[in-house]
């Protein structure tokens, strides 16, 4: 009896400790789902503090740009003009990754759509009207217009959808369209005419809307498709550049990445039958190589003789290769025998590529004292935690990230920025792979011009970077107060951006986003460049086809799918040298047009 008192007693405590527990369970339940609604909640109010900041800055802007009434400006009311933009700060744009892997995609099959030859023509002279297509190669554009695919829509459909995820470029063959901006009409479009085309440039958002005003024919190509026609033509036409390089003896021992960059800057020219390509006597400083014809290559050997065949040279073969040395006086006279294309590099070009392989890859070899003094630094980062630190005050905040400025518990002196991360918009926006490239990048760089990052964390919701903290402000703001620098600054600050990408391009590495909102002072007032998140390492002489940027900062071969290097970071580095001297944006290639994007102000 008593045992059986005891061992009922237990079993009653047991049910009661389960029940507890049950309890307790459901308690951190709801709190669990209570901080992830405050967290949402807290996200939110993030994404309104970012949007209203913006507006902020281009409310100062606005006031900053308003002219005085004077004598000189009688109408004061005009509003600030497209040459003196408002001052707000850019937002980069990234495509998805390209799912392409250049060592295969020479071998794609292309997919091909019967088309009338009207059909053929009106396609080729659409492309060849808009101002963006316009600038692809002929064979591109044949290859374009063969892949286009037929589709037809009767009167009242939607083409293009506001508000829509965007991938497919159309030519209107048949009919009339209508495009509309919220509701209110912004122009009607006929045949031969293109629209839609920022889709196949990276996945934008449409923001317009195109309706079918009669019964219409299409011809569509989507942002794959056209990717795949850009890249396997690209890297087909480079293959083809570098074999040709390569058959030229005095090429032959060059470095691959070099004859990559010489097959880069080779330049085709074309001449008729009969044509003198180079004449016997003359000064050149260009050399040819022949792609597509034949030449005949005759010389006289004396004064009043006439010009005696010398022999006759085909696709492949060569000429004019001494006035890449400095032998400028042409020892013979070579004419085009039929139509004759050929490739040209001249001699400043040569000798600015050839010239880098003295100067060696600007890496330097970090001394013993110095490796000793980075293990000891990545020994201490690695032993600390996220609980480590105190928040002292939020330093700046974006859509979807903020940084704050911390400090060491054990030593307050020892202050750092925190830049925290959502992985929820990381993982919705497919840039997991532009995270670990940064991460990656940053931990390997040792550059007194690019933010150190010292140690990363991760809890549930956010990814955090401990940064070195550079108190000195952005250059962006400062070049917002000033309007502009007089030359001494932006030399100065153009000096530390210019070594900070040699560092990066001696490594491989392209940076792909340079503008003034990416580089921040220290307290010293050097520049330091930051946000690598479109950083990629690619390999000397290699490139890549994502298309990413800031559209005023992007490269024409970035928007044209070219595929792109080191090069550039260059063309960024002399758009941030004209706004840094002038104040002022340059407009992006594909908003500087006429075509129905451009109307709409995609």
């Amino acid at each position: 009896m008593c045992l059986f008192m005891a061992v009922s007693k237990v079993s009653g405590t047991l049910r009661d400790l389960q029940l507890a527990l049950q309890l307790k369970i459901e308690e951190l339940r709801q709190r669990d789902s209570l901080i992830d609604e405050l967290e949402l909640e807290l996200d939110t109010k993030d994404d309104l503090i970012y949007q209203l900041q913006v507006e902020l800055d281009g409310h100062r802007s606005a006031s900053e740009h308003t002219p005085t009434p004077t004598a000189e400006t009688p109408n004061p009311g005009l509003p600030v003009g497209p040459d003196e933009p408002q001052r707000t700060k850019r937002q980069a744009i990234s495509a998805e990754p390209t799912v392409l892997d250049p060592t295969q995609v020479t071998t794609v099959t292309l997919t091909s759509y019967c088309k009338t030859k009207e059909s053929s023509e009106l396609i080729q002279r659409a492309l060849l009207d808009n101002d963006f297509m316009k600038h692809l190669e002929h064979g591109q554009i044949l290859t374009i217009m063969d892949c286009m695919k037929p589709t037809s829509l009767a009167k009242g459909c939607c083409v293009i959808q506001e508000g829509d995820d965007g991938s497919t470029v159309y030519v209107l063959e048949e009919g009339m369209v209508e495009v509309t901006k919220q509701g209110n009409k912004l122009c009607t479009i006929g045949p031969g005419k293109v629209f839609g085309e920022l889709a196949i440039l990276y996945n934008c958002t449409r923001t317009a809307t195109v309706t079918a005003l009669t019964d219409i024919k299409l011809w569509a190509i989507d942002r794959q498709g056209f990717q795949t026609i850009m890249m396997r033509t690209g890297l087909i036409k480079h293959s083809q550049y570098t074999d040709f390089l390569r058959s030229v003896p005095s090429f032959q021992v060059l470095p691959e990445d070099v004859l990559s960059k010489l097959a880069d800057v080779l330049e085709e020219t074309h001449y008729s039958d009969g044509d003198y390509i180079i004449r016997q006597g003359a000064t050149g400083d260009t050399f040819f190589i022949i792609s597509e014809g034949q030449v005949k290559v005759s010389q006289q050997t004396s004064v009043g003789d006439e010009q005696a065949a010398v022999k006759t040279l085909s696709k492949g073969d060569w000429f004019g290769e001494q006035a890449l040395k400095g032998e400028d006086i042409r020892t013979a006279s070579v004419t085009a025998m039929g139509d004759v294309t050929c490739l040209v590099i001249d001699r400043e070009s040569f000798k600015q590529l050839i010239g880098g392989l003295d100067d060696g890859s600007n890496k330097q070899h970090d001394s013993d004292e110095v490796k000793v003094k980075r293990q000891v630094e990545a020994d201490f980062f690695s032993s600390v935690s996220l609980s480590d630190f105190n928040v002292i005050s939020t330093l700046g905040m974006g859509g979807f990230s903020r940084v704050e400025l911390v400090h060491l518990k054990s030593d307050p002196s020892r202050s750092f920025a925190l830049k925290v991360l959502k992985k929820r918009h990381i993982v919705d926006t497919s840039q997991q792979g532009h995270i670990m490239s940064e991460r990656h990048i940053m931990m390997e760089a040792h550059s007194p011009f690019i933010i150190r990052l010292y140690r990363t964390f991760r809890d549930t919701k956010y990814l955090y970077m401990l940064l070195e903290a550079c108190l000195g402000g952005e250059l962006w703001s400062l070049l917002r107060e000033r309007g502009s620098f007089d030359d001494g600054s932006t030399r100065f600050y153009t000096g530390c951006v210019t070594d900070a990408l040699s560092y990066l391009h001696s490594r491989g590495i392209i940076y792909r986003d340079l503008k003034p909102e990416n580089i921040i002072l220290d307290y010293r007032g050097y520049a330091k460049l930051v946000d690598f998140g479109f950083a990629k390492k690619v390999g000397l002489g290699k490139k890549t086809w994502t298309f990413c940027g800031t559209p005023e900062y992007v490269a024409p071969e970035i928007i044209l799918n070219k595929g792109h290097d080191s090069s550039a970071d260059c063309w960024s580095l002399g758009i941030l040298v004209f706004e840094l001297l002038s104040g002022r944006y340059r407009r992006s290639f594909y908003t500087s047009g006429h075509g129905t994007e451009a109307q709409a102000q995609l």
